[in-house]
């Protein structure tokens, strides 16, 4: 998998987009949505009922539904690779099947129309395809997480993997947006590290000055009408389309561990599987998958932890949000 992100900030920008690039020849793919609210596109086709098997790349973006516009840039720019599910009896007759989610952050540089378009999307997706095999993914306030808010802080983009026992890789990248919050109120600790077991707690002094300075922010801003959080958990596990649902679904409880609420109406909250079939499972074993879904779950939730962390304050003419870092320091 490579990853490449759109950055637009400044003269009223302040959003992005970010592609998943699966290895040529695609992976299985799967998505469960589960917010009240979603923006998506080509989620019907992940199905495991349905014909497409394999996907190419995965959209995660900004700008609410004006923003999945950048999925046709991504779709230009496979096509031109002769990438996607071939469909005639020239290699060049394809047509690439992107899925897309968005959230929103629609006014938050300040201009309600700057939102990401198909250009948009081309630059994200040609920055992953030159990318290096394994290349550290920039995490913060860049591609569709640039604009991100999660409560009153500022969110952004996260990323963590792990490798298990068996060798197989899994690994999440989190668009952390969401209407609930990541932080306890009485501690200020991250909800999210709490389940890691790693959690140190803020100093009360510090909290408190925390909690006035989040007050004061929240009192300017305009409440956020609809919020998301996105991932992709990818895997090189060999995994049938009903068991990368599966995985998608059960990456859900990795946001419920790190947000509070999770889930509204007014969240589009979706996550999308992708798997490369590089590794088998345990063969003779049904539960194999059960190592693979735990994973996914925990990967979730600390990327999104990372998200909050390596988030960067914005202060500008369509709100003010500060970073976790900004108010707790780097603990």
């Amino acid at each position: 998998m490579r990853v490449g992100h759109a950055t637009r900030t400044g003269d009223g920008w302040l959003t992005g987009a970010t592609v998943v690039l699966a290895p040529e020849g695609g992976a299985v793919a799967a998505v469960d949505v589960r917010g009240g609210g979603p923006g998506t596109k080509e989620t019907d086709a992940l199905d495991p009922r349905n014909l497409v098997q394999k996907v190419e790349a995965i959209v995660l973006t900004g700008g609410s539904a004006y923003g999945l516009d950048a999925a046709s840039g991504v779709m230009a720019w496979l096509e031109e690779q002769g990438r996607g599910v071939r469909v005639g009896p020239d290699p060049t007759h394809v047509v690439p099947v992107v899925p897309a989610a968005c959230v929103f952050d629609l006014g938050r540089g300040g201009d309600f129309r700057a939102r990401p378009d198909a250009a948009t999307g081309l630059a994200a997706v040609t920055a992953a395809a030159a990318s290096e095999p394994g290349a550290r993914v920039a995490q913060g306030c860049v591609g569709a997480g640039t604009g991100a808010v999660v409560g009153p802080l500022k969110g952004g983009v996260g990323t963590a993997a792990v490798v298990l026992d068996s060798g197989i890789t899994v690994a999440a990248l989190v668009v952390a947006n969401a209407v609930g919050s990541v932080l306890d109120p009485e501690t200020g600790a991250l909800y999210g590290e709490l389940f890691q077991g790693r959690v140190t707690y803020p100093e009360a002094q510090v909290h408190e000055a925390a909690r006035r300075r989040l007050a004061e922010s929240a009192a300017k801003n305009a409440p956020p009408p609809l919020n998301t959080t996105l991932a992709v958990v990818a895997t090189d596990a060999d995994l049938s389309k009903a068991q990368a649902q599966k995985l998608a679904g059960t990456a859900h409880d990795g946001i419920a561990r790190a947000v509070r609420p999770v889930h509204m109406l007014n969240d589009g909250d979706t996550v999308f599987s992708l798997a490369t079939g590089a590794r088998q499972l345990a063969h003779g074993n049904p539960l194999a998958l059960n190592e693979v879904l735990a994973a996914g779950a925990d990967v979730v939730t600390r990327a999104i932890v990372r998200a909050v962390r390596a988030a960067e304050p914005v202060n500008g003419p369509g709100g003010a949000w500060p970073s976790y870092g900004e108010l707790y320091g780097g603990r």
